[in-house]
């Protein structure tokens, strides 16, 4: 299998601890980190055009760290004061650990799932159904969370606060990759965006979540490596497999 060097949509890992760094070394493959998208906070201007009051909320829905990023931005860009009542529901341990660079953790309100999904998140919520909760989205998104808790009688509402734009390749940047490996719709919308004319030929493409799988095959290109699966519940061991030839 002639794989010399692949391109993984993501930004670079902060720790050498990263499982693809394994997967480099064992296989003697270059792994190029280069996102095809980037994500752009809403300013002010636009996030007041959605008629939304953050003071009128008593929770607040977290589903990505980049949500938590751009909800402090924006109401210290709007001087919003954040009242130490507000509540705090997270989808996962680490996006509710992140927290901590915003706020004084102990002090607060804050639930989190042990899944990384909204459904499990759903019974602490429910426990305070009382509350406004506010859930903040990209200005890309399916509104599944949003119909599952409007499905559970909750009081929310969802507010853009980020959109995700394509991160384009400059003229004189190379493009001489064997596996190009894909996270989201988004990646697969920029690829064909900075190159029109793409032919896959000989090129492998790894998608990760059924959504982005659609979006390969939507696109007309071919899917060799898909994740996650019974056999290869993450990414980096699915390319692992592959190159293996298990896969």
């Amino acid at each position: 299998m002639n794989i010399k060097k692949i391109l993984v949509s993501q930004p670079r890992p902060s720790t050498d601890k990263s499982p693809y760094f394994d997967l480099a070394q064992k296989h003697g493959v270059e792994l190029v980190f280069r996102p095809f998208i980037k994500v752009e906070g809403l300013s002010a201007k636009e996030f007041r055009q959605q008629k939304v009051n953050i003071p009128d909320f008593t929770a607040i829905v977290f589903t990505a760290r980049t949500a938590v990023d751009h909800f402090f931005r924006l109401c210290e860009e709007m001087r919003v004061t954040i009242p130490m009542t507000l509540k705090y529901f997270c989808t996962s341990e680490s996006i509710a650990n992140y927290l901590q660079k915003y706020i004084v953790y102990r002090k607060r309100k804050i639930f989190a799932a042990p899944t990384g999904k909204l459904a499990d998140l759903l019974p602490a919520m429910l426990k305070h159904k009382t509350e406004n909760f506010l859930l903040a989205v990209s200005d890309v998104n399916n509104g599944a969370d949003l119909a599952l808790m409007q499905a559970n009688k909750l009081n929310v509402t969802s507010a853009a606060m980020y959109r995700t734009v394509s991160n384009d390749f400059g003229p004189d940047e190379v493009f001489d990759y064997d596996m190009l490996v894909f996270f989201s719709p988004q990646g697969i919308e920029s690829l064909l965006k900075n190159f029109p004319d793409f032919k896959q030929g000989d090129i492998k493409i790894a998608a990760l979540g059924p959504a982005t799988v659609k979006a390969v095959t939507d696109a007309g290109l071919r899917i060799d490596i898909e994740a996650p699966t019974p056999k290869a519940p993450s990414m980096a061991t699915a390319i692992d497999l592959y190159l293996d030839g298990k896969l």
